[in-house]
């Protein structure tokens, strides 16, 4: 019976999602978003009768789609690209992140929630969805412009502190308390882990793999690739380290083998099936009613993604010295919360630390915020022209003088300007 009830749960759950991919694709909208909305048809608390009948296994499977997603996340993260962009990345990522939390943190006390509420309020609002940003971006086909090399960069250093805020928010749930002594601690050990694992893996891996995949078979090639995503898991688990922080690793080890582009290709529908499966799991954890209840909040939450991620990210990158319109192309992409967020936020809810109404309002704002992420890229330009219009031209002529600026300052040529400025000071000396 047990067995029946999952093939019947896993058949209604495949059905929807396919029906709603098909839709959501002719709407020319997201279909994670699609994903969700069919999770929330489905789900226990719409009426008249939950379609769904052993929730837990699905929430199991779901849980091999945070692998998988995490994993995918981890085969695009790339230590080559990151070096290209890495100034501009991280210093529009460390300023997004610092002014979310912040922001999240402070809206949650405002309603008068309690303070680790508010601290993972703050930590749900300071990722941007790498899966939802990227699919939009494809879709609109702008995959080969120069501010969506900015905005992956980004991401992927968004990824990288995601992992460190969900040890640090462990460390906090199981603590009760905020400790600066333990948060270096906890990031010294992280990066201690992150890194010994890296170097080591990317000396073993890569070998493994070749010689895989030097029999020429794509099934064997798979599982083997399998066996490391599981096994490296199940490593990290013992370690007492999140599951996600494990894929993610193995998946960047394995981005440095040769064969990165055909294990992507195997491992693709793998992750789009359980991927599926995720987030309309997470469509089937919504709650309607807490919807309505906490409505303002819902409102006052999506507000400030938007409008707190456009400014931070646009700020943090014309600062970096890029123009104001690339500035606010990378903004306007970055808009949003996504399958981080829910991490982070189902991590509350397994550490039993956080307040029942807090994922539904995870789960609404992520839902309103993927739906208006094309129309903010599309809106973009227009926008940047208009405020370049409005713009006194002295202000304009700042703003270029502090981008040529920081190009001459800029760390990927600073080496070969500092050398100069050395050589024509001891040319002056000596004159």
């Amino acid at each position: 019976m047990h067995a029946l009830r999952f093939i019947q749960d896993l058949a209604v759950i495949m059905l929807i999602a396919g029906f709603i991919s098909v839709l959501f694709y002719r709407l020319k909208q997201p279909v994670v978003l699609g994903y969700i909305i069919a999770g929330v048809i489905i789900g226990p608390s719409t009426p008249p009768f939950s379609f769904i009948h052993d929730q837990e296994t699905i929430n199991t499977l779901a849980q091999l789609g945070v692998v998988f997603l995490m994993f995918s996340l981890g085969l695009e993260f790339s230590l080559r690209s990151l070096s290209k962009v890495g100034f501009v990345a991280t210093f529009t990522a460390l300023a997004e992140i610092i002014l979310m939390m912040w922001l999240g943190y402070e809206i949650g006390q405002f309603f008068g929630w309690r303070t680790i509420d508010s601290i993972f309020l703050g930590a749900i609002l300071a990722i941007s969805s790498t899966t939802i940003i990227v699919k939009a971006l494809q879709e609109l086909g702008f995959k080969n412009e120069e501010f969506v090399k900015l905005i992956y960069g980004v991401l992927i250093v968004e990824d990288v502190l995601a992992i460190a805020i969900i040890g640090i928010l462990s460390s906090i749930a199981i603590s009760g308390s905020v400790n600066v002594t333990d948060v270096i601690f906890t990031l010294g050990e992280l990066l201690i882990f992150i890194v010994v694992t890296l170097v080591v893996g990317i000396l073993i891996i890569p070998k493994v793999i070749s010689y895989v995949n030097n029999f020429k078979n794509d099934e064997m090639l798979l599982i083997t690739v399998l066996a490391l995503c599981f096994g490296f898991c199940l490593f990290v688990i013992q370690l007492e380290y999140s599951i996600a922080l494990g894929a993610f690793i193995i998946g960047a080890i394995i981005a440095e083998t040769k064969q990165l582009k055909h294990i992507a290709r195997l491992v693709e529908p793998l992750r789009d099936m359980f991927s599926a499966i995720f987030f309309v799991s997470v469509g089937l954890l919504l709650n309607p009613n807490i919807v309505v209840k906490y409505i303002i909040p819902i409102l006052v939450i999506t507000f400030a993604v938007v409008i707190g991620k456009i400014v931070s990210c646009s700020l943090g990158t014309l600062l970096s010295g890029r123009d104001g319109k690339t500035s606010l192309r990378v903004g306007m992409g970055l808009a949003q919360i996504g399958e981080f967020s829910f991490i982070i936020a189902s991590l509350g809810l397994s550490l039993k630390v956080t307040s029942d109404f807090l994922f539904p309002i995870a789960v609404a704002v992520s839902v309103i915020t993927t739906f208006l992420t094309p129309y903010l890229i599309r809106f973009s330009d227009p926008l940047a022209d208009c405020i370049a219009k409005l713009l006194p031209p002295g202000v304009s002529n700042v703003f270029n003088l502090y981008s040529n600026w920081m190009q001459l300052i800029h760390p990927e040529t600073r080496g070969q300007r500092i050398r100069k400025v050395v050589r024509l000071g001891f040319f002056h000396i000596w004159y």
